[in-house]
């Protein structure tokens, strides 16, 4: 019985409303996920790449003001370069997740900045740089921040270098911001950092030289030297800076431990043998009251630290090359007292020392954890193990540099130079100590008085020591030309990078420190490397041995084509055997490189079919699995509506 025609033309009509139903369902579905889940995110990656820190959402938590941020990408520059691409992908998720959380204090501004435009133009007036391409265009990828007091802070260039460390370079930037003016940076020093070797005699004749550092110092932070004999670190003071000091008294020894039990973070330099101190100035001396060596015992013991002041490392891996001249073939030496610090030897896991390539310095101590210490000692560079230790008073005999390399005995140890204290923290004083006969005499009211004593530290103390001050010294990673303002520097090493690198770290919040390196995003195919090796092991073993039989083969055949070719001039008649031997050889030889041809071509076709099996893996086993998931409910439609007709007929 054939059915209405009405019936067929109602079924097609349902089927089309269907259709049409389930589109303005996906788009009313997308649009209200689009609103109401936009922060919502599921984070699968092992090392949790795409979440924010802990102390990233308290330094966001702690905004006052609106800060805007202008990511500059030039995206449709980019598209050639995938490594880039991925990266800009990793960089706009992080800055749209910091602004999704930060409740509208970020605002987050994305600018593709165009040859020749208006937006290129403001990238290169802020600051940005730009990577040339091959072809000569300019591809622009770095981040730039305001805020509502004309604070300007960048990243001129996301570098892959710093990959690990994205989200601790955009927070600090935005706490930078977030501070409505420059850090102030406390400085003890015995050291002429801001008049040079001259000292003040050579800043009254406006003769002085400023060390490099110094200059770069006072372009970040707000510079506040502080007399070596003090009650009180002044309180607005974020980070204290001792250089090598002369001798401290107790009462400033306690101001300072008393600093660092109030949360105050410290950057110290000790020097068993400071050659920068003893540096001449214009007549020829060390400037007045220089001070050879500095030490800081009662504090370093309560920080955990042991250093002796008068232990110098030699180090004949590290060893600078030194101008000798003495004699005419060999005008340097190896001089194992002045140290070249390379990149293997710095702890990449910390975010003060991961971008450091060299650090030079000279006459350097070493640092250990005391026994029994409370803190935690954590080493940011050392020596190399063929490294020995000499008494300061060896030392300062003037020893040859080819004299120390003659008796060099390396002990096989490494040396720590600098290391990070961290950790709670018992105060190196059990009371205030009393004032000395001088300072009673010298007291009035108006003067201050030491802070009230304060037995430990309410939080972790952070505090970096450097068993060296010469690092400081322009001579060791900077050349210069030119003189007084108009000197131009190029820096030979990273010395000044790692400080102000020291200094930005310990600025920071509790919870900016907090932050350590990630993982890089372009993490390694593991499994797929394991495969790789076994394949390799596989086949290489027998590439090896039908290389030797080769090589074996190639010998006995030359030895005889050798005999046959004498045999030739001699007048004498080839043997047989001879020839058939070397027909023999030849054969041997043809199936040899035939068999490694075979196996080399075994290996790549076993890596070639590994690759192509992740590629479909990838590529078309999920299409496949659809289809089929896709036929077999259109089957099983198919056959219920045949068993519905059959029932209705």
């Amino acid at each position: 019985m054939q059915k209405p025609m009405h019936q067929n033309v109602s079924r097609s009509a349902y089927g089309i409303a269907t259709l049409v139903l389930l589109a303005v369902l996906f788009l009313a579905v997308n649009l209200f996920s689009n609103i109401v889940f936009r922060s919502a995110q599921v984070d699968l990656t092992q090392a949790r790449l795409f979440t924010l820190s802990k102390g990233t959402e308290n330094v966001l938590a702690k905004i006052d003001e609106p800060i805007t941020l202008k990511f500059f990408y030039s995206e449709s520059l980019a598209t050639d370069f995938p490594q880039v691409r991925a990266y800009a992908n990793r960089v706009r998720d992080l800055l749209e997740e910091i602004r999704d959380r930060s409740h509208g204090k970020i605002i987050l501004e994305v600018i593709d900045p165009e040859p020749f435009s208006e937006q290129e133009d403001l990238a290169m007036s802020l600051g940005l740089k730009g990577a040339r391409t091959t072809e000569g265009e300019v591809i622009y990828f770095g981040l730039v921040g305001t805020n509502m007091v004309d604070g300007i802070e960048a990243v001129p260039y996301f570098t892959d270098e710093r990959q690990q460390y994205l989200e601790y370079d955009v927070t600090r930037l935005i706490q930078n911001l977030s501070r409505p003016k420059k850090p102030v940076l406390g400085i003890v020093t015995n050291i002429p950092m801001d008049t040079g070797a001259g000292g003040l005699v050579a800043a009254m004749r406006g003769q002085s030289q400023p060390f490099a550092i110094y200059q770069e110092l006072q372009n970040r932070f707000e510079i506040n030297f502080i007399e070596q004999k003090f009650v009180k670190v002044p309180e607005n003071v974020d980070v204290l800076m001792i250089a090598h000091p002369k001798q401290l008294d107790q009462q400033t020894l306690y101001a300072i431990d008393q600093f660092v039990m109030r949360g105050g973070r410290v950057l110290a330099f000790v020097d068993p043998h400071s050659e920068v101190s003893l540096t001449a100035g214009p007549n020829g001396q060390p400037v007045q009251g220089y001070t050879e060596a500095s030490d800081l015992p009662t504090l370093l013991k309560s920080w955990g630290v042991e250093y002796d002041p008068r232990r110098v490392i030699g180090d004949r891996d590290l060893a600078m090359r030194v101008q000798t001249n003495l004699d005419a073939r060999r005008q340097t030496s190896d001089y194992v007292l002045w140290l070249g610090v390379p990149k293997t030897n710095f702890d990449h896991n910390d975010i003060v020392t991961a971008t450091i390539d060299q650090i030079n310095m000279g006459t350097v101590g070493f640092l250990k954890q005391e026994p029994g210490a409370t803190t935690k000692f954590t080493p940011l560079f050392w020596s190399s193990k063929d490294a020995e230790t000499y008494d300061i008073d060896y030392v300062k005999a003037g020893h040859t540099p080819d004299e120390l390399l003659s008796g060099f005995k390396p002990t096989g140890e490494r040396y720590v130079i600098a290391a990070r204290v961290s950790g709670p923290l018992k105060s190196a004083f059990t009371a205030a100590p009393p004032p000395s006969a001088e300072d009673e005499t010298k007291r009035s009211d108006a003067m201050e008085k030491p802070l009230d004593y304060m037995g430990q530290t309410k939080a972790d103390a952070n505090i970096i020591v450097v068993a060296d001050s010469d690092l400081l010294d322009d001579r060791f990673w900077v050349q210069s030309s030119g003189y007084g303002n108009d000197r131009t520097l190029e820096p030979v090493a990273d010395n000044a990078k790692f400080i102000l690198s020291a200094i930005d770290n310990l600025m920071g919040s509790d919870d900016l420190i907090s932050l350590r390196a990630r993982e890089r995003a372009d993490r390694p195919f593991v499994v797929v490397d394991n495969l790789r090796r076994e394949a390799e092991r596989k086949f290489l073993a027998e590439q090896e041995t039908l290389k030797a039989k080769i090589t074996e083969t190639e010998q006995h055949l030359a030895a005889l084509q050798t005999n046959g070719a004498a045999e030739a001039q001699s007048g004498q008649a080839a043997d047989p055997h001879e020839q058939e031997e070397v027909a023999k050889f030849r054969t041997e030889l043809l199936q040899s490189r035939k068999a490694l041809r075979d196996v080399q071509r075994n290996l790549r076709r076993d890596i070639d079919r590994l690759a192509t099996e992740i590629r479909f893996v990838n590529v078309a086993l999920m299409p496949i699995l659809v289809a089929i998931i896709a036929l077999v409910i259109a089957i099983l439609r198919h056959r219920r509506r045949k068993a519905r007709a059959i029932k209705g007929a």
